[in-house]
C-alpha cells in the first residue's frame, strides 16, 4: 500500500518539512556520496547510531563488516551525537525517497497544526524516541542504524491523532496493475503500525535490516507528544471531521 496524497489542505507553507527533506537530500548527495560504496560506508559507520556503542556494551575496536574490504570499528565513548546525525542519513536511494515521500504527505499537516518551531522540536524528540526504542530492544547490537523513518513514524502517529477520518489515497498493486483506493487515515496508519509491530515481534533481534522497533517507538511518541505540541483548535476541529467511504478504480 503506497499513499500518494491526502484530502487535507494546509493554511501555511510547510517550510520546515521542506527544509528537513532538503537536508536529507543534501546529506545523501554530499555526505554519503549519493550511495558510492566508500562514502556510504564511512557515513554510516562514523555518523550512524550503533546501539552497543551508545550503551557501552561493546568494547572499542569491535568490528562489523560493511561490504567487501570494508569494516566499521567502534570508537571509545558513547557517541551520543549520533542520535541526531543518524536521522539525516540513509542506506540507499529507495530508503531516502520512500522516507521523504511519507514525510511530505503527512508532515505538512502536522507542521501546520503546531507551527514551525514546535515542529522542529517535535520531529527531533520523536526521532530520539525512535532511536531509544531500537536501542532498548537490542542494546548490544553492533549494526549501525540510519534513517529518518523513526522521526517520520512520529509524524504519522501525530497525524493519526489529529486527522483520523481524513481520506488518504493509496496505490495497491494487483498483478501488473495498480488500484487506487481512499481510506480514512486511521485505517491506513493503523494497518501500517500493525505491520511494524508484527514484524518487530517476529524478526530476530540480531539480524540487520529494517529497525521495526524504532518505527514503533517513534509512532507511539508521536501519538503521545502531539497533544502537547498541537494547538487546541486543531485537535478539537478535526475530531468533528467525518469520512465517507470511497473507492477509486484505475490502472497505472
Amino acid at each position: 500500500m503506497i499513499p500518494y496524497r491526502d484530502e487535507n489542505e494546509t493554511q501555511r507553507r510547510a517550510l520546515i518539512t521542506g527544509t528537513i527533506i532538503a537536508l536529507n537530500i543534501f546529506s545523501w548527495l554530499f555526505v554519503q556520496g549519493a550511495g558510492a560504496d566508500l562514502a556510504l560506508a564511512k557515513s554510516v559507520c562514523n555518523l550512524g547510531l550503533i546501539p552497543g556503542e551508545l550503551t557501552a556494551t561493546l568494547p572499542p575496536g569491535t568490528r562489523f563488516p560493511l561490504g567487501e574490504g570494508l569494516a566499521c570499528v567502534t570508537d571509545p565513548g558513547r557517541q551520543a551525537s549520533h542520535l541526531i546525525t543518524s536521522m539525516f542519513l540513509h542506506g540507499g536511494w529507495m530508503h531516502l525517497l520512500g522516507n521523504m515521500w511519507f514525510l511530505w504527505i503527512f508532515g505538512n499537516n502536522v507542521e501546520d497544526s503546531m507551527g514551525r518551531l514546535r515542529f522542529i522540536a517535535f520531529y527531533l524528540l520523536t526521532g530520539l524516541a525512535a532511536a531509544f526504542g531500537q536501542v532498548v530492544t537490542n542494546p548490544n547490537s553492533i549494526i549501525p542504524m540510519v534513517g529518518a523513518s523513526g522521526a517520520i513514524s512520529g509524524v504519522m502517529g501525530a497525524y493519526l491523532v489529529l486527522y483520523p477520518r481524513v481520506r488518504v489515497y493509496a496505490l495497491i498493486p494487483i498483478f501488473i496493475f495498480f488500484t487506487s483506493i481512499a481510506l480514512p487515515a486511521w485505517a491506513m496508519l493503523g494497518y501500517w503500525f500493525v505491520i511494524q509491530l508484527v514484524s518487530g515481534l517476529l524478526s530476530p533481534d540480531k539480524m540487520g535490516g529494517v529497525a521495526f522497533w524504532a518505527h514503533i517507538g517513534g509512532f507511539l511518541a508521536g501519538v503521545v507528544l502531539i497533544k502537547l505540541f498541537a494547538r487546541d483548535e486543531y485537535i478539537n476541529a478535526h475530531r468533528a471531521h467525518h469520512w465517507r467511504p470511497q473507492r477509486v478504480m484505475g490502472e497505472w
